[in-house]
């Protein structure tokens, strides 16, 4: 029989086991400060009606949306789980408290061409803050204090969450006369750290932007200082717009209130660069970016739009979010050595049976168990060497060995792996004897 080559798609992550402890570690790290902020947990379906997903999908997006008919059904795979939380929330409305605070890290999908670092199947790390027709700006404030503790949790400590407002760029546009330029406008600043300075001004003179106006942008974008001080040289600017000075007193709340949060001065700035180029962000956007590993790109970002479940509700909907692409981030680390896939297997302790009847082997490990401790058995009829080479292979920290002379003594050995030596306890006490093991 002709065997097939055992293949994965291409763009499609799959890991070692030592790797994939490493990847749940990080997602479980992400989840406790979801929760640990009050976040309530939410799963919403891979598959959905493809119009209701494509209700708002357009452009490039809609190209990159796995879509299938099964029967007589059209339907599409989740690229994001933005889009799934408009239609739950719109569809579940009467039945929510509000401020509607959910998390939710799940896989998504977009048929993009597959590069390396880029995936077509990842997972998202994603909160959000809904309100019902406001949303104080203070959540604004708060969601820099989740990835300030998200990344300070996952080990990090020289990182920067940037922060602008995109009513600020907009109210400049308008001021010098190009707010039906201003989607495009942002989208090419949004690309300054890829390209350059140059290429921005080009990119600005090929769509009709004056010289003055690309000068006045490009100064405005690079006022520098503290984050004090570029929010004084904004105020001196004197720009009479409405739009700018809504967006620049929603700014000034942010910070102090960021301040308030404990964030510390050197793990945010305002960075008037930062535009975030998706349309529905109207307001206070975020970017963080790991100070020394620059080239890794935005490792979080997320920003305020006003109206989340427009296409699907008349209801008003405002809200806040952040998402963390958790796939090309473990990627990007993992490649960079900037973490380490040390960690071979979950158990923490290897029963090794040398007896034919496996009652007590068994008993011992459910009472291992039943305590918090991870325990493997050793099943298989093999010699004791080849059963302490597999322990020793997936760095199994304890092993247990249990034989006649323990069954009718009361008394096991437990062996430490990493430093070789035994200590000899009574069968009831094999935990306590591990947890001071541990601690020493």
């Amino acid at each position: 029989m002709n065997k097939t080559e055992p293949r994965t798609l291409p763009g499609f992550m799959e890991l070692m086991p030592n790797e994939q402890i490493l990847f749940n570690q990080m997602k479980e790290k992400i989840e406790k400060i979801y929760k640990n902020f009050g976040f309530l947990p939410l799963d919403t379906p891979i598959l959905e009606l493809s119009e209701v997903l494509l209700a708002k999908a357009g452009g490039e997006t809609e190209k990159q949306i796995y879509r299938f008919e099964k029967g007589d059904t059209d339907i599409s795979m989740r690229f994001d789980l933005t889009v799934p939380l408009a239609k739950y929330v719109a569809k579940n409305y009467g039945n929510l408290s509000f401020p509607f605070r959910r998390y939710q890290i799940g896989k998504v999908y977009r048929g993009e061409r597959a590069q390396k670092g880029r995936f077509r199947e990842f997972y998202q790390c994603d909160i959000d803050i809904i309100g019902d027709g406001e949303l104080s700006i203070i959540n604004d404030a708060e969601l820099p204090s989740v990835i300030y503790n998200v990344f300070k949790e996952l080990g990090f400590d020289d990182f920067t969450i940037c922060i602008n407002n995109r009513k600020i760029l907009n109210g400049l546009f308008e001021s010098l006369e190009q707010k039906e330029n201003a989607t495009e406008i942002l989208r090419i600043i949004d690309k300054i750290e890829k390209i350059g300075k140059k290429a921005v001004i080009e990119e600005l003179e090929k769509n009709q932007v004056s010289k003055e106006s690309i000068n006045k942008i490009m100064n405005f974008i690079e006022i520098e200082g503290t984050t004090d001080e570029k929010i004084q040289k904004l105020q001196e600017l004197n720009i009479k717009n409405e739009t700018f000075q809504l967006g620049l007193n929603e700014l000034i709340k942010v910070i102090k209130y960021v301040r308030t949060f404990g964030i510390p001065e050197e793990n945010f700035k305002v960075d008037l660069t930062i535009a975030r180029g998706l349309d529905y962000y109207t307001g206070t956007v975020y970017e963080t970016f790991l100070n020394q590993y620059r080239e890794i790109g935005s490792i979080c970002s997320g920003g305020r739009y006003e109206n989340l479940a427009e296409f699907y509700t008349d209801k008003k909907l405002p809200g806040v979010g952040i998402s963390i692409g958790l796939t090309r981030l473990f990627y990007k680390l993992n490649e960079m050595n900037l973490i380490k896939t040390n960690k071979k297997s979950v158990a923490e302790v290897l029963i090794v049976p040398m007896i034919e009847d496996l009652t007590m082997p068994i008993t011992i490990a459910n009472d291992l168990r039943q305590q918090g401790i991870n325990t493997e058995i050793f099943l298989n009829d093999k010699k004791l060497k080849v059963k302490m080479k597999y322990a020793d292979k997936l760095e199994i920290p304890f092993v247990i060995v249990v034989g006649e002379d323990e069954i009718n003594s009361g008394i096991v050995k437990v062996k430490d792996m990493i430093t070789g030596n035994e200590k000899e306890c009574q069968i009831q006490n094999i935990v306590h004897l591990i947890r001071l093991i541990e601690k020493s």
